[in-house]
This record gives C-alpha cells, sequence and structure tokens, in this order.
C-alpha cells in the first residue's frame, strides 16, 4: 500500500501540469540555440547547462509544488487520513530529482550530439558537469518545495530566484566595504557553504580540486566525494526544514 501511495505521488509530481513539458521543451531548444549561435569555441560543454538545468529549471518545476496543494485545501484532505504529511514532501521532492535527472541525461546526450557535429565546445568532462547540475538542482528543488510551504501558489520559485539573487548581488557589492576588516570573506565562507552550492559545484565540475595531493587524474577524490557529501546534506537540511513547518501546521484542525 505505500509503495503505491509513494509511485502515485511522484508519477503525480512527475506529471501534474500540463506546462510542465513545455517547460522541458523550451529548455531543449535554448540549449540547441545557445549551441548553435552563440556558444564560444574551446569551452566546457556543461557550464551552460550547470545554471540553466541546475538552477532555473527547478525553479521552473517547482513552481506551486505544494503551495498548490495548500491553496485548493487537498492537503487538508490529506491531513485527516493515515497519512504523515512529510511523506507528501518527500514523494514530490522525488518527483522533482527524477525529473531532473531525465532532463539532465537528456540535455547530455543533446550537448555530446551537437558538440560532435558542430565541434563547438569541449564535452571531456561533460558527466562531471552533468552530475553538479545534478546535485545544484536537488538543492534548489529542495529550498523553492520549502518555501512553498508558506508561500501561496507559484511565487515560491520567484523568492528563490530574487531571494538568491539579492544576497548574491549584496555580498558583492558589501565586500568592497568590508574586505579590509575580512567580514565579507567570513560572509562569502558561510554563504558557501549554507547557501546553494553554485560555487562548491562549480570547482567539482572544473576539476579545480586536483591541485590537492591525493588525486586520482584530474580530480582529487577526497574533496569530490567531500563536495558531494556536503550538496547532499544541504538538501536534507532545506527538506528537513520545508518537512519541519509542513508538519506542525495544523491542517487538519482548519478543515474542521
Amino acid at each position: 500500500m505505500e509503495s503505491i501511495r509513494a509511485y502515485e505521488l511522484i508519477k503525480e509530481t512527475f506529471l501534474r501540469r500540463t506546462f510542465i513539458w513545455v517547460v522541458h521543451l523550451i529548455w531543449f531548444g535554448i540549449y540547441g540555440l545557445f549551441w548553435l549561435l552563440f556558444l564560444p569555441s574551446n569551452v566546457e560543454a556543461g557550464q551552460f547547462l550547470f545554471i540553466w538545468s541546475g538552477f532555473f529549471l527547478p525553479l521552473a518545476l517547482s513552481a506551486g509544488i505544494l503551495g498548490d496543494d495548500i491553496a485548493s485545501g487537498r492537503i487538508c484532505v490529506l491531513a485527516t487520513r493515515p497519512f504523515w504529511l512529510g511523506q507528501l514532501y518527500l514523494y514530490r521532492l522525488l518527483g522533482l530529482s527524477a525529473q531532473g535527472a531525465v532532463h539532465i541525461l537528456l540535455a547530455g546526450g543533446l550537448v555530446f550530439v551537437l558538440d560532435t557535429l558542430m565541434g563547438k565546445g569541449t564535452p571531456n568532462n561533460l558527466g562531471v558537469w552533468l552530475l553538479s547540475s545534478w546535485l545544484l538542482f536537488n538543492a534548489c528543488a529542495a529550498l523553492s518545495t520549502s518555501l512553498s510551504v508558506v508561500v501561496g501558489r507559484s511565487y515560491n520559485s520567484l523568492l528563490t530566484f530574487f531571494g538568491v539573487a539579492i544576497v548574491y548581488l549584496l555580498l558583492d557589492v558589501l565586500a568592497g566595504y568590508w574586505l579590509e576588516y575580512g567580514t565579507a570573506e567570513v560572509m562569502r565562507n558561510v554563504i558557501r557553504h549554507a547557501g546553494l552550492p553554485f560555487g562548491l559545484l562549480h570547482g567539482l565540475a572544473k576539476g579545480d580540486y586536483g591541485k590537492y595531493s591525493l588525486a586520482v587524474g584530474k580530480y582529487d577524490a577526497v574533496k569530490s566525494v567531500a563536495c558531494v557529501v556536503h550538496c547532499l546534506i544541504l538538501t536534507a537540511a532545506y527538506a528537513g526544514a520545508g518537512i519541519l513547518v509542513l508538519t506542525r501546521r495544523p491542517f487538519s484542525s482548519e478543515r474542521q
């Protein structure tokens, strides 16, 4: 029974809106146009996917992911049944993660074909870029899904986007004033390790950790594994916060 419920909720998340399929098609069209018109030669092929698949895609897919259930009152029906609302969160997030994995794999195949045909870009490290994109996708999806618990309808995606943009913009602006005091560096480290892991995963994909001693080929195994684990812990922390808020909201009493 539980496995059936999990399957149905994950499938519902995967297929929940018609426009989601339009989003996927638009994203693939953007990849193709970028490779045809704008991609410089001799650049890492996965860098563009890292931002479009890892950050913008989960925002589009997670719009109203739980806010729609709350606004429609469906969450109240679920709360009156022997059903832990944390499961709804987990299955929604798993559905998003599955969508991200399928999309990023297909995008990787498309990029590889475009690079092969056009000779633009260097797909040698494409697999690592795809892994980094998926890890960033999960972290962003977890953050946006948690915001969807408290933000109505589809505004969780907008809040995530503007929140991330404002935080990083303010950090750049204030860095010039606080750099001599070391405060800017402290803020960078806090955001680097507690915020969305743009810098960590970008370094992983580029192989920046290969300069350390325990290197396996271009990549440092210990640093790379630590980076992946850190991103998974960060995703779990974002998800845990959302589950905590969701399960403490009095939906059953509201329905009564």
